[in-house]
């Protein structure tokens, strides 16, 4: 049985079952398109006369006599042998006399398609079948057979098309809403109106538009292209800022690398002290005026700036480079160690950047010393005795190159403090400081941009 089925449509199945076995064979269906015809005659074959041959044909406008009979032998008979130039008839009383096929239950749906030579063809087998047959025809055309039984299905009650929605449609309005009311009596019992409900084109609620929405997201847009065309204003503003606050350069309190005067007193040679001498009084009696105060073009253009070297060497504090607030020490002026520089002594430390290279990340270093001409730089690692264990590495800042001088090489920044103190007192009063080889790696590497 199919799933559901009006109280109607059932008493309707069980009268249409009662017709046939009080000797009608041949029964027709009539009532208008939608009431549910196709519906009922699915049911009635699904539930009835179980034990009978059974044949269902959905009879269209492009089917043909001879496919309609084909359908109906086929689906009654075993691989029957139609011929087509015989009569639904003839054929039927062949194959009966060949094979026994029992009782058998025709449902025909769509019989307005039916050709009258058809429709006569079967008034006559179920008048004159040899087995017996039962032939139920669903159409919309009275008289269409004759010595048919006509059964007229009627349209269904109010009670019955609230109780047809209920079943496909879970919330529907009250009863005393005036559209609903007014749906179920235009619909006039007929199915497949009822079944075409829609709640919300249907619904008796008038909804009044807002109309103060659209300003309301019209002002949020104002205010979000407001925003943002503030942010790009001031993009270069907060720049600033954020460099002031977080890339501040102390320039006031940073001592230098090396001191001129100390480094003169206790690494220059009395030889070369007396050169250096000898070529101060020289410039002095030339220009009649003190050195300091009138500096040559030459060594006012090799004066280092202590705050521009300061500013491009010192990187902002990071826990892998910088330890227990140890900031990175400024470099010493170029002028008071180039004029140092022993003309007449051989310096070979070249800077060895392929052992930076090949060290450890984690290695930790001491750096002493950063100038701008090499020759400095060698001369310092001479002058303070630091042997084998001083290192130098060439990197560029500011599209220059720098020569930088370190200490050992030390697995733990623990270890490199205990090896500080023994450091020579004109190297330590230079506020040395330790680096790890990871942060050497990438200065190296400017090189190559």
């Amino acid at each position: 049985m199919q799933s559901q089925i009006l109280p109607s449509r059932s008493a309707l199945v069980d009268r249409i079952a009662l017709q046939f076995e009080y000797g009608q064979n041949l029964i027709t269906l009539l009532g208008p398109s939608g009431l549910g015809k196709s519906y009922l005659l699915e049911t009635f074959i699904t539930d009835k006369y179980n034990d009978f041959n059974k044949a269902f044909v959905q009879v269209s406008a492009r089917m043909t006599d001879a496919q309609l009979m084909s359908e109906l032998l086929e689906q009654s008979f075993r691989a029957p042998l139609i011929d087509q130039t015989l009569s639904l008839s003839d054929n039927f009383f062949q194959l009966v006399n060949s094979q026994n096929c029992g009782p058998c239950l025709w449902v025909l749906d769509g019989g307005r398609h039916i050709s009258d030579e058809m429709a006569a063809d079967l008034a006559i087998l179920a008048k004159k079948s040899p087995t017996t047959l039962y032939i139920l025809v669903a159409s919309q055309s009275v008289g269409q057979f004759s010595n048919a039984v006509e059964i007229h299905l009627e349209a269904l009650s109010i009670a019955e098309s609230k109780q047809l929605m209920g079943w496909y449609f879970k919330d529907l309005p009250l009863d005393e809403d005036p559209v609903f009311q007014t749906f179920l009596k235009e619909s006039h019992g007929n199915p497949s109106l009822l079944l075409a409900w829609q709640s919300v084109e249907h619904s008796a609620e008038v909804k009044v538009a807002d109309k103060v929405s659209w300003r309301l997201h019209l002002i949020t847009l104002m205010l979000i292209i407001m925003l943002l065309i503030i942010g790009f204003l001031y993009k270069s503003d907060m720049t600033n800022w954020w460099q002031a606050i977080y890339q501040q350069e102390v320039v006031e309190d940073v001592p230098t690398a090396i001191a001129v005067d100390d480094f003169k007193q206790q690494s220059a040679p009395s030889s070369t002290l007396e050169v250096i001498a000898a070529k101060s009084d020289s410039q002095v009696s030339e220009d009649e005026q003190p050195l300091k105060e009138s500096p040559s073009e030459h060594e006012q253009e090799d004066q280092n700036n202590v705050a521009a070297i300061f500013g491009s060497l010192v990187v902002a504090p990071d826990e892998s480079d910088i330890v227990a607030d140890e900031l990175e020490p400024l470099v010493a002026p170029e002028t008071g160690i180039a004029d140092t520089v022993k003309p007449d002594i051989v310096v070979s430390l070249p800077a060895d950047n392929a052992w930076f290279t090949s060290q450890a990340d984690d290695t930790v270093v001491i750096q002493l010393l950063a100038v701008t001409k090499q020759a400095i730089a060698e001369q310092f690692v001479v002058e303070q005795q630091l042997s084998d264990s001083a290192k130098i590495y060439q990197t560029q800042r500011n599209n220059k190159q720098w020569w930088v001088v370190t200490y050992g090489g030390y697995e733990s920044l623990n270890a490199a403090r205990e090896v500080t103190p023994t450091l020579p007192k004109a190297v330590l009063n230079n506020q040395p400081f330790y680096k790890r080889i990871s942060k050497i790696k990438q200065e190296i590497a400017l090189l190559d941009q």
